[in-house]
């Protein structure tokens, strides 16, 4: 009567499974697969099996060849607090008030009712739930602990942090949080600076490539850290019964990436790997890659469906594995808001192959004051001064150095991947029909999210944050700081 009650319940949640270790896997209360969650910080999908050369990543390009490699993955916001947030919860940052870069971390902001983390959603279901620090001694590293959620949470955020926890309590929701592409860079020297493909975006500059190359030479340490804890989950007796999702919190670490909603600052690695022990879900393939359009808030939702449960009422994400699945995506919607001292407010449409921008402060340069940049970023200050001395290519001076930025931009993604030639005011039939289009499904997504960012923030938390009054903050302008923190 048991084993019929069991393999009930097994059915009843969609997951069968397949050897003889599912006696094993039952009595270790892994009916359902434990699921990881490893995220990358800053990081775009340069590995090898994306086609990057000069990087290093047999670990990630074995997992992409043993799971599923989707090509048109995205989160929501081009910087971490306003990410995190949106993905943790599958609620966009817009939507939950969440949009500001660390705004609101300690300010008492809550989320609205009915919206809450993945971790509280999977505890309910009967998942414990971790983010790993305290990795094995012999790896000789730790998990970063990273949350940087943008709002208040009165809860526990987790239940543990050591990975000597997962074997005692299955199943298990897990996240390892890597911050090896997070600027500063730390990583041993592999890449040659004169063999990378520097994006022509940037100046082909010697500080330029070495810049770029050590970027890649994180993305290969960070691959060989995977390395270390996708052998431990075999020896530890976990690989067969733990789905593995990749994936980068946002975009690259560069320029014209993180803080901006081009593909540079959405668009992420995401690999997936379905656990031996249970039949693969709907839409799973394994060995395949997809082209399906994906946002980070999905990642949410379908691993609270692959763990059994029913997505939240409110939660925004789609189910795009298993038998929750929901038709695909036409369109992925992305925003970026102020960060630290720095105001813009973009709101951004991509679909398979176009990407529109609407910018609601075009009056400000794209080289605004932003104290993180300026420290932390080389090709920052490059481009000011090779712009000083007239040894920019005329797309970069006419891009960086504007006084102003366009009220609109339209991309070609499929002859344009990086983003160079701005359509929006081309006059070609099909060009005219996709910005109307993206234009329309934007502007009835920012109704539908109910997007929060069209209040603007109080003078004094824009004035604690170090932000000049709108239509200043252009290059030469410092802003005042006050209780100015250095951005992990």
């Amino acid at each position: 009567m048991k084993h019929f009650l069991l393999a009930a319940l097994l059915l009843d949640s969609g997951f069968w499974i397949l050897d003889s270790n599912s006696c094993r896997a039952a009595d270790n209360k892994t009916a359902r697969p434990n699921i990881l969650w490893l995220i990358a910080e800053d990081f775009s999908p340069h590995l090898g099996c994306y086609g990057t050369k000069e990087v290093w990543t047999p670990n990630l390009d074995r997992l992409a060849g043993q799971g599923m490699r989707f090509t048109r993955a995205f989160t929501t916001a081009p910087v971490c607090s306003a990410s995190r947030s949106a993905f943790m919860t599958g609620m966009y940052q817009t939507t939950i008030g969440a949009h500001h870069h660390r705004s609101h971390r300690d300010d008492g902001h809550r989320v609205p009712d009915g919206v809450k983390p993945v971790t509280d959603w999977m505890r309910a279901a009967g998942y414990f739930t971790a983010n790993l620090v305290e990795l094995p001694p012999a790896f000789g590293f730790k998990g970063s602990g990273k949350t940087d959620w943008n709002f208040t949470y009165d809860g526990k955020p987790f239940d543990g942090r050591e990975w000597s926890d997962l074997k005692a309590h299955q199943p298990f929701y897990a996240q390892i949080n890597f911050q090896e592409t997070h600027r500063k860079f730390h990583a041993p020297p592999k890449a040659d600076p004169a063999k990378v493909a520097l994006p022509p975006i940037y100046p082909d500059h010697p500080v330029a490539r070495k810049d770029w190359a050590e970027y890649l030479d994180a993305a290969s340490e960070l691959d060989r850290k995977v390395g270390l804890i996708l052998a431990q989950l075999e020896a530890d007796g976990l690989a067969d019964s733990t789905m593995i999702l990749f994936m980068g919190d946002h975009g690259q670490a560069h320029v014209r990436g993180k803080q901006f909603v081009y593909d540079d600052g959405l668009r992420i690695p995401l690999i997936l790997r379905w656990p031996k022990n249970f039949s693969s879900p709907k839409n799973y393939k394994a060995g395949t890659v997809s082209d399906q359009l994906v946002c980070s808030l999905d990642f949410t939702a379908t691993s609270l469906a692959l763990a059994g449960a029913k997505k939240p009422a409110k939660m925004q994400g789609r189910v795009f594995l298993g038998e929750q699945s929901e038709p695909p995506r036409q369109y992925v919607f992305g925003a970026r808001d102020r960060c630290d001292e720095t105001m813009f407010r973009f709101r951004t449409v991509r679909d398979a192959r176009w990407r529109y921008i609407k910018n609601f402060m075009p009056e400000r340069p794209f080289l605004q004051t932003n104290d993180y940049k300026e420290r932390s970023y080389p090709v920052w200050n490059l481009i000011k001064e090779l712009g000083a001395a007239g040894r920019l290519t005329d797309w970069q001076k006419n891009f960086y150095l504007a006084p102003t930025m366009p009220p609109e931009e339209l991309y070609d993604m499929e002859s344009d991947p990086h983003s160079m030639s701005n359509l929006a005011a081309s006059t070609k039939p099909e060009h005219q029909a996709a910005l109307k289009r993206l234009r329309a499904e934007l502007e009835k997504w920012l109704v539908e999210s109910d997007d929060q960012g069209r209040f603007p923030e109080p003078p004094e938390v824009t004035a604690a944050k170090g932000a000049t009054k709108p239509g200043a903050n252009s290059p030469g302008e410092k802003p005042v700081k006050k209780n100015r923190k250095k951005q992990p």
